[in-house]
C-alpha cells in the first residue's frame, strides 16, 4: 500500500520547487501517494518587501538558489517575478484537480521556475492551463465566475487554516503518514529514510 504524503507548499517558494524535484525521485523507488497542499508565502496584505530585502534577495538567496540547482539538479533556473501573489495560481490548481489534471501543478512550477512566466496573471495560467491538457475556455470561464472562483477559492484557505491548526511555521512541509513532519528540502536519501521508518512501523 502507497504510503500517504502530504505536502504543503507555495509556487513561488525557491525550496518547495527544490522539495518538489527530491519527492519526485522519491517516487520512482517508493510507493508514495503525494497530496499537494496550498500555502502562501505572501497573502494579500503583506507588507511591501523592502529594499534591503530585496537586495538580499538578489545578491545573496538567488544566486545561493540558483547554484544550488545547478550543481545538484542540473537545471538552470529562469525564475519569475518576485514577490508576486500566487493565490490565483493555487486556486487555479484546485480546479485542475477537481478535473483529475495533475499535469497542471508540474506545469505552473515549470513555468515559474524555468520559464520566468508571471503566474499571478490569468492569461498565463490560462496558457499553462491549456499546455497541461484543460480545455482553455472553460478554464476561462470558472476563473472569472464568482461562484466556481469562490469554491476554489475556498479550498485554499482551507489549505492554509489546516498548516495553521499543524503549527506548521513555513513552507515546504511534508508530512508523511500523517505523523512524520518533515520540514524543508531535504535530500532524497532523507526521504527514504523517512519511507523506511513507515514501513517498519506498520510491520511491527
Amino acid at each position: 500500500m502507497a504510503i500517504q504524503v502530504d505536502v504543503w507548499s507555495d509556487f513561488a517558494c525557491p525550496w518547495c520547487y527544490a522539495a518538489a524535484l527530491n519527492l519526485k525521485q522519491l517516487q520512482e523507488t517508493e510507493a508514495v501517494d503525494i497530496t499537494w497542499h496550498a500555502y502562501e508565502l505572501r497573502p494579500a496584505g503583506s507588507p511591501p518587501i523592502t529594499p534591503e530585502y530585496l537586495r538580499h534577495i538578489n545578491e545573496v538567496s538567488k544566486p545561493q538558489f540558483e547554484r544550488m540547482m545547478r550543481q545538484e539538479y542540473g537545471i538552470e533556473v529562469n525564475s519569475g517575478p518576485f514577490g508576486i501573489n500566487s493565490r490565483v495560481a493555487l486556486i487555479a490548481d484546485k480546479y485542475a484537480e477537481a478535473q483529475g489534471n495533475h499535469a497542471f501543478h508540474d506545469a505552473v512550477k515549470q513555468g515559474y521556475w524555468l520559464e520566468a512566466k508571471d503566474i499571478s496573471q490569468l492569461e498565463v495560467l490560462r496558457e499553462i492551463a491549456e499546455g497541461a491538457g484543460l480545455d482553455g475556455e472553460a478554464f476561462a470561464e470558472v476563473m472569472s465566475d464568482p461562484a466556481n472562483y469562490a469554491e476554489y477559492d475556498l479550498e485554499v484557505t482551507q489549505d492554509v487554516r489546516q498548516a495553521h491548526a499543524y503549527g506548521l511555521q513555513g513552507v515546504p512541509a511534508q508530512i508523511f503518514a500523517k505523523r512524520y513532519l518533515i520540514p524543508g528540502a531535504v535530500p532524497v536519501e532523507t526521504l527514504r529514510e523517512v519511507v523506511a521508518e513507515v514501513k517498519k512501523e506498520s510491520d511491527e
